[in-house]
């Protein structure tokens, strides 16, 4: 019996595959089975939500001019994976050197809409805890940050993270056990009060677009 994953893989080789061979909606049903993971992965390295739109349109773009080179040596989803990674980073790159800064941070403000609805009294804990959590993500070494974003929201495992970032499994460990150690120094209970029961509307927002749904790990005590 075929894994989650296999049946992804095989459903989109035979739809590249198809595509390659001059069908236009089998090409038009990749765009719609990843793009809105494509913008999300878009959305939180660059922490824009236009950035996002033009980032997911242009690899779309380049993927179907480039297809007929696309060799299948990677699943399709690594490939345009890589290309939004890189887009993603270089578009950052450019906007923190021009200097440009926005005053609402759209990953925020997106999950904010949806939880407070239904708890209109949080809203101050709720944007001072996630957005100390957006900065402290943010402050990350831009490897590791897309690798937490890679593995933690777009729940790559280990292996993929590692194929889209051409570096080693082991590479990605080390920078997720680092990650954590430093998002659980940013979020430790003496610095912020972590935030409590959160719907499940608030849950499933942060998953589509990519939000931290970050649980700090409990620290042993050293013996």
């Amino acid at each position: 019996m075929l894994s989650n994953a296999e049946r992804e893989a095989a459903t989109a080789n035979a739809l590249v595959a198809a595509a390659k061979s001059g069908d236009p909606r089998a090409f038009d049903a990749l765009v719609n089975r990843y793009r809105k993971r494509i913008y999300a992965l878009a959305l939180h390295i660059t922490g824009s939500t236009s950035e996002a739109d033009d980032i997911a349109q242009d690899v779309f773009f380049k993927a179907y001019r480039a297809l007929p080179q696309f060799e299948g040596r990677s699943q399709f989803f690594t490939w345009v994976y890589r290309m939004t990674v890189n887009r993603s980073l270089n578009t950052r790159r450019d906007t923190a050197r021009r200097g440009e800064d926005t005053l609402d941070d759209p990953r925020l403000e997106l999950a904010l809409a949806v939880d407070l609805r239904k708890n209109p009294g949080r809203e101050a804990e709720l944007r001072q805890n996630y957005a100390r959590l957006l900065r402290a993500l943010d402050g990350l070494p831009a490897d590791m940050r897309t690798t937490v974003i890679l593995v933690c929201q777009q729940g790559l495992s280990h292996g993929e993270c590692a194929v889209v970032m051409k570096v080693s499994e082991g590479t990605i460990a080390w920078r997720m056990h680092e990650a954590r150690r430093r998002l659980h120094e940013a979020m430790a209970p003496e610095k912020v009060q972590r935030p409590r029961g959160l719907s499940a509307d608030f849950v499933r927002l942060l998953g589509e677009h990519g939000l931290p749904i970050w649980a700090p790990p409990v620290l042993k005590p050293s013996r």
